[in-house]
């Protein structure tokens, strides 16, 4: 009984000893890339080429490689092949490459042709030393880089070269799953090079002929000369004000755009669609009102919408209506007059008004009521419009934008500069009340005048 628990731990060591052969046995039996991998694609192990690559000398093309985003393609790439690196050294692309061809390579639109670039330097296979081809006829072999070969030859003198480029340190870094070779220059596909002299040709980037502004005629506001085709989408030629301006025909030709038996944008629709957001959203009833009682205002909008043209409103909140007075709202056409300054003929939200104004300061947008103007500037963390007493903060942002009308709530209503220190000089300036004196008559002041002769004028009230 005592010798059991003796054959049970023996037994216990002898298969576990059995796993471990097995296992063993099954990692050899795997191909050399495929242990180097780690047995799966994707899988880096610290002792790859592509880990020495990164922590090579070759700095400048390690920096190239992650800026082309290419590591998760080249863990794959170790992963299936056993691959062989051709790293350009530090000089040839800090000094030795062209300025312009090494700006064109790192702009983010020509993101394909460094990655091209950069991938033409592997080519799928392990080539050393020794696997090197010993002819001095040149051998094509496929890189990377789809429809790209790299010749490798060897020259008289026995040093090897590739695509006519030496290679200076051969075998400078081997690994199980790869090599790199040291080479002299950097190689530039043929597409690469023709994609980069096509930019910098005359050709692609040919002046164009400039154009005057559009002109109107200031009786019909129309323009003079019909408007030159533009593509769907592109904004009006005829400026918003006249746009705005009575006259025979409002728009010179219908705007481009998306939707609609005539191609128009569907304004009608956007203009109720942010007013019932107003309502559902909450706290802008007073300006949603205002903007359903005045139907001429609204289809205005629409109109100007319909024809190409964009609006951001400044919608006050319902705290800063209620503190209108009837004196603001009593005049003819008040109401119209506030909502139109309340109107930039521009499409600007939260994020691309604050970043104006915390890099320029104070910015001044237009606005539909001619010719005044609104100033935002950067306060507290937001966008403040206005000046002085009469100014507002960007309160809820965003509230409704469909890419032609932006939503911005604010907290407070907004008058023109000029109105305010109109209004506050007359209070200033108030003339003071003058009492009139009694006109004298004819014979009153005879005898004063008599009276003064001789000097007894002061003793009379009337004559003082």
């Amino acid at each position: 009984m005592g010798g059991a628990p003796i054959y049970g731990v023996f037994s216990n060591v002898v298969f576990a000893a059995l796993l471990l052969f097995l296992s063993c046995s099954t990692l050899l039996a795997l191909p050399e890339s495929s242990r180097a991998a780690g047995g799966s694609a994707g899988q880096i192990n610290s002792n790859s080429i592509l880990v020495a690559l990164l922590d090579s000398h070759y700095t400048e093309l390690a920096e190239l490689v992650e800026k082309a985003l290419l590591l998760q393609t080249l863990e794959e790439a170790v992963g299936r092949h056993n691959i062989t690196i051709f790293a350009p050294k530090n000089e040839a692309l800090e000094r030795d490459l062209d300025p312009d061809f090494k700006r064109f390579l790192l702009e983010p639109r020509n993101l394909k042709s460094l990655q091209t670039l950069l991938m033409f330097h592997i080519i799928p296979s392990r080539i050393d030393s020794v696997s090197w081809p010993e002819s001095t006829e040149s051998t094509p072999h496929s890189t990377l880089s789809d429809g790209h070969h790299l010749q490798l030859s060897r020259e008289d003198s026995g040093e090897k070269a590739v695509d006519r480029a030496r290679v200076i340190h051969p075998d400078a870094l081997t690994r199980p799953d790869g090599v790199i070779h040291g080479i002299e220059r950097l190689l530039v596909p043929q597409t690469v090079q023709d994609d980069f002299n096509n930019r910098r040709s005359l050709r692609s980037i040919t002046a164009v002929k400039p154009e005057g502004a559009p002109e109107v005629d200031p009786r019909t506001h129309r323009l003079k000369k019909p408007a030159p085709p533009a593509k769907a989408g592109s904004p009006p030629a005829l400026p918003i004000y006249d746009a705005m301006a009575p006259g025979p025909a409002i728009s010179p030709a219908p705007a481009p755009g998306p939707g609609g038996p005539h191609h128009h944008f569907d304004g009608e629709a956007q203009v109720k669609d942010f007013i019932h957001t107003l309502l559902h959203y909450g706290g802008y009833n007073e300006m949603a009102d205002i903007l359903v009682n005045l139907t001429s205002l609204a289809s205005e909008m629409g109109r100007l919408v319909s024809e190409g043209y964009v609006l951001t409103v400044l919608a006050p909140n319902d705290e800063a209506m209620a503190k209108l007075t009837t004196d603001q709202l009593s005049e003819p056409g008040a109401p119209e007059q506030i909502m139109y300054y309340h109107l930039i003929p521009e499409y600007q939200t939260e994020e691309s008004m604050y970043n104006a104004v915390r890099r320029f300061g104070k910015v001044k947008y237009d606005t539909l009521r001619l010719p005044h103007k609104v100033m935002a500037q950067e306060a507290d963390g937001s966008v403040k419009f206005g000046q002085g007493d009469g100014s507002a903060y960007l309160f809820d942002p965003d509230i409704y934008t469909d890419g032609r009308i932006s939503v911005q709530g604010i907290d407070g209503v907004l008058f023109p500069h000029e109105e305010v220190e109109v209004k506050s000089e007359k209070k200033a300036f108030l003339p003071a009340k003058v009492v009139a004196k009694p006109r004298r008559g004819k014979l009153l002041e005879f005898t004063c005048r008599v009276l003064g002769t001789f000097g007894q004028h002061s003793r009379f009230t009337s004559c003082r």
